[in-house]
């Protein structure tokens, strides 16, 4: 089987340098980049009902580019000015880096750990007597509240957003030899959007183990699976995959 054409379920990459485009360059492939779902942030009135109040707390931990964006557009909209004093703790440097949407970076007390939430823990230990904000979307892990919980972190879970199904009508088929996914909400978004879809020799790729999950529950055939030892990225796998039908 020759692989032609490649579905890949997220916003076109911005870096130009991404291996998405030296995959389609070096094997000739068409790759659509095609969002399968979307960040949908809760209103003003939703938010207020959980009685948290963004003023009260010192820090904040940001684990995503949605987290911060939720934040800052709920304090507009309930017309809150976010005091210069304001500590954040970011999961990586690329986070930190965004916050310049919204504020001016070197005026700001910001921390990022390199790659891990432990060692951004670590970071916090030298600031425990704040109190922390995590904003998070409405289906999220567990684990980073256990571990606040556990080192005894003053902190309080914000739910600002969640993610739904995209609208894929302009998807009128999906005739792709292999269609990328990165969470189980992709899943879900393709049976939302295609009911009826039959798998018929396409090859589906997963991202995490979480996501492999889905698609085996959804009854599908996964057919590419990673990060493994022997591919830890997606472009990786996909490569390997194209080698071996080529």
């Amino acid at each position: 089987m020759k692989i032609k054409k490649i579905l890949v379920s997220q916003p076109k990459p911005q870096n130009e340098k991404s291996p998405y485009f030296d995959l389609a360059k070096k094997f000739d492939v068409d790759i659509d980049f095609i969002p399968f779902i979307e960040v949908k942030g809760h209103g003003v009135k939703e938010f207020r009902q959980q009685k948290v109040n963004l003023l009260e707390h010192s820090a904040v931990i940001m684990t995503s580019r949605s987290a911060v964006d939720n934040y800052f557009r709920l304090a507009e909209e309930m017309r809150l000015t976010i005091p210069i004093a304001m500590k954040f703790f970011c999961v990586t440097e690329s986070i930190a880096y965004y916050l310049q949407k919204y504020i001016t970076y070197r005026k700001r007390k910001i921390f990022f750990a390199e790659k891990t939430f432990d060692e951004l823990m670590g970071i916090m230990t030298r600031h425990k007597n704040e109190k922390f904000l995590l904003p998070v979307a409405k289906v999220h892990k567990t684990t980073i509240s256990k571990k606040l919980k556990k080192e005894g972190f003053s902190f309080t879970k914000a739910v600002m957003y969640e993610t739904v199904s995209a609208d894929l009508s302009s998807l009128t088929d999906i005739k792709y030899d292999i269609i990328v996914f990165f969470s189980p909400a992709g899943i879900t978004s393709l049976f939302d959007n295609f009911p009826d879809f039959v798998q018929n020799g396409k090859a589906i790729a997963s991202l995490g183990k979480t996501t492999a999950n889905a698609v085996k529950k959804a009854g599908l055939e996964l057919n590419i699976n990673a990060p493994t030892k022997e591919n830890p990225s997606m472009t990786m796998a996909i490569e390997r995959y194209i080698k071996e039908n080529k």
